[in-house]
């Protein structure tokens, strides 16, 4: 299995495997503790009804990017924009049908229901399995097992009228007891998350099969839930006729060259020399305590275990980047700045994190245009985003907002304040013809507890989306797309990723790329035509994180995207991964940054359209010499990195086929076939190879005069 994505992202999954361990014991203790088939009734609040107009709304249209003239580079004079772009806005509101997408569906639930999970008790106290896989994103059946345990014990609790203070010292206690995490962390854990979940369950018409497919995912089963089954609504526009093949960019044309860093995880508390070995989600403090040797010191530069990233580690990269590549035309900045010490952060050091980050990128990299994404981490407790509807002030989201239009005003037009303030989504028209939306993709997190309430389309943002494509459409403009967590990866709720899913494939002319982060890792996705797999028709760059969190060395991307110029594409034409090597930064005592690779080149890619990534796609299947570098590229690197056998290779592969999250039955066979038959013939060759080895030895064989045999060890070298 791959190290963490986002290990700490986890956390309120303690909670549950807390409270699941507890259900446990409390049969095992033959306490009483019922589970019956009758449903009480809940009282369901409605959310307020949200009168926020998408048309009314005031849009970037002016370009808000005037490019440098660099060296042996060119560029177009900035035309005027199209005149009739507005009457073309009015033109879609006229013609407008459709009605608005309801916020609640007020078909009447029963209430609660408890599984009968009795003989499944036991095991729950795998706790080492439980753990290792809420760490590594990766649920099983015994996740799902005590998710389903854990919830159902709370709802229970909750109906017998348990105070929220009793419930949070409960958990506290439980994580504690059972050593699930360190006595503080369990402390903080409860004290941060139970509160929110807590008010979440009071209010929801969910039994814990649907809590638990919802918060899970594949792993626990695809359970029918009609309170969070929903789809966006397009406007009554053809799409326009997809080409045969894209066409390719042009050679020595004008192009922008592009920065994109993502994850720092800055850790104002990283302190050389602590413990890198604790027994918590976050290492290398002072508070993690002294090194119990000198193999267990965090080291000058990073650390490859559970630590962030140091200031110094920061501002070398950021010194390097501005020296090194110093034709920059505009940055890409897909968010989590804070570090993953998830259970005990607060609203004010977050904040404190983004503006001393702003801060530092605007004096780094003056007049250089920056176009920030959300990340999970960026709000206390993380994952924590809660829709416009929850607009009670001390559980609101109006706080990381407010400020994030403060400090990202710096860069963006004033234009884009309202939806920023709103839901940190935003659009601007970047050059003519050429325009960025970033999305806030904390809103198809499943680790935001708040979508339980109402998953459907927080914010509108979804639909939001669909008329600024609609509008770029009109005008004959390109779009970026920008984000956090991939639409794909499993962290993404399933039913706002196939709405996403079926919004790429309608707008395929539109968007030439997507741009995330969150995994850490050096990767991308496939999209596919929803009603066609064997047409590819978008592709998600997902950056390498500056952060080593974990086993990983630090990274960012350059990339080549075809500039301005009369045969335009937008696409990408060419990207490098540029990292550092941690091992050796701490053992020569300062850090040297390289190009580690440029994909073009080392995967023998003479494009990089969507077709070009989907050939690769099956080499990478096919050729074992080309998965091993990509591997390589995949961990940036890393000398901690582990050895990928046949089900890590299914896994990688599948995640990058797979651009709708938790539907990879659709996506995989395929992949999954040609390696379980690579890996066979590999089987078959070696058995074969070693049978005629074993029938060599014990058959005489005739001299051979002024041969040029050589024994099999010499031709085939020996195993081992």
């Amino acid at each position: 299995m791959t190290p963490t994505q986002q290990m700490v992202n986890r956390q309120i999954c303690w909670l549950i495997a807390a409270l699941a361990i507890a259900a446990g014991l409390t049969v095992i203790e033959g306490l009483p503790f019922l589970y019956t088939n009758a449903r009480a009734p809940i009282n369901w609040t409605e959310p307020e009804l949200d009168d926020w107009r998408i048309e009314v709304q005031p849009r970037s249209i002016i370009p808000h990017v005037e490019l440098k003239y660099h060296a042996n580079r060119t560029n177009s004079e900035p035309s005027d924009s199209d005149a009739e772009f507005l009457e073309r806005l009015r033109a879609l509101k006229r013609n407008r049908t459709s009605a608005r997408m309801l916020w609640y569906d007020a078909t009447a639930g029963d209430g609660l229901t408890y599984p009968p999970f009795v003989d499944k008790a036991l095991k729950l106290f795998n706790l080492k399995q439980v753990a290792f896989e809420i760490e590594n994103s990766v649920m099983s059946k015994v996740s799902c097992t005590a998710c389903k345990a854990g919830a159902g014990l709370l709802q229970h609790y909750i109906k017998s009228g348990k105070t929220e203070a009793e419930l949070m010292k409960m958990i506290a206690q439980y994580c504690t007891n059972l050593s699930i995490q360190s006595p503080r962390v369990c402390e903080g854990v409860a004290q941060l998350f139970g509160s929110e979940v807590i008010y979440v369950l009071q209010r929801v018409n969910l039994g814990p099969d649907e809590l638990c497919s919802f918060i899970i995912g594949d792993g626990c089963g695809d359970v029918y839930n009609p309170y969070h089954e929903w789809e966006v609504i397009f406007p009554p526009v053809p799409k326009p006729p997809r080409l045969s093949e894209l066409p390719m960019p042009m050679e020595a044309a004008p192009f922008f060259k592009v920065l994109h860093i993502s994850d720092t995880h800055y850790d104002p508390h990283y302190v050389e020399g602590a413990n890198a070995d604790c027994n918590e989600p976050l290492c290398c403090r002072l508070s993690s305590g002294r090194a119990a040797n000198p193999n267990a010191a965090a080291g000058k530069w990073g650390d490859y275990r559970k630590c962030d990233t140091p200031k110094r580690t920061v501002d070398n990269m950021l010194a390097h980047i501005a020296e090194t590549h110093k034709d920059i035309d505009y940055i890409l900045w897909t968010g989590d700045l804070p570090p993953h010490d998830v259970w005990n952060q607060t609203k004010q050091e977050n904040l404190e994190i983004i503006k001393e980050t702003v801060k530092q990128m605007t004096e780094k990299f003056p007049g250089i245009p920056i176009f920030p994404a959300l990340g999970n981490h960026e709000s206390a407790p993380v994952n924590s985003f809660p829709p416009p509807y929850v607009n009670q002030v001390d559980i609101s989201i109006n706080w990381l907002y407010d400020e994030l239009d403060v400090q990202w005003r710096r860069w963006l037009p004033q234009s884009v304040s309202h939806t920023v303030r709103r839901g940190a989504f935003y659009s601007v028209l970047v050059r003519p013809g050429f325009r960025i939306i970033s999305l806030n993709m904390n809103y198809c997190n499943n680790k935001n507890w708040w979508l339980l309430l109402n998953s459907t389309d927080p914010a509108t943002e979804l639909q939001w989306f669909i008329y600024e494509l609609q509008s770029a459409e009109f005008s004959n403009e390109k779009v970026h797309v920008i984000g956090h967590i991939p639409p794909g990866h499993s962290d993404c709720l399933k039913v706002w990723s196939r709405n996403f899913y079926k919004i790429i494939s309608r707008y395929e002319s539109t968007i030439t790329a997507q741009f995330y982060g969150h995994t850490h890792f050096d990767e991308f996705e496939m999209f596919y035509d929803p009603h066609d797999l064997t047409h590819p028709n978008s592709i998600a760059y997902i950056g390498p994180s500056v952060s080593p969190y974990y086993d990983l060395n630090p990274g960012y991307r350059i990339y080549y995207v075809d500039g301005d110029h009369d045969m335009t594409t937008r696409l990408v034409i060419d990207h490098e991964s540029w990292i550092m090597n941690l091992k050796e930064a701490n053992l020569y005592g300062y850090p040297i940054w390289y190009k580690l690779y440029t994909a073009r080149a080392a995967y023998n890619m003479k494009a990089l359209r969507p077709s070009d990534w989907d050939k690769l796609l099956n080499e990478l299947t096919d050729n074992q010499e080309l998965f091993e570098m990509y591997y390589k590229n995949y961990w940036k690197n890393s000398p901690a990195r582990p050895t990928c056998d046949a089900e890590c290779k299914k896994r990688m592969l599948c995640d990058c086929k797979s651009g709708r999250s938790h539907d990879r039955r659709h996506f995989c066979a395929d992949v999954e076939s040609k390696i379980d038959e690579g890996s066979s013939k590999s089987w078959k060759s070696w058995f074969y190879r070693g049978l005629t080895n074993s029938v060599e030895e014990t058959t005489p064989q005739p001299e051979i005069e002024n041969s040029n045999w050589e024994p099999l060890d010499v031709v085939y070298g020996t195993f081992g």
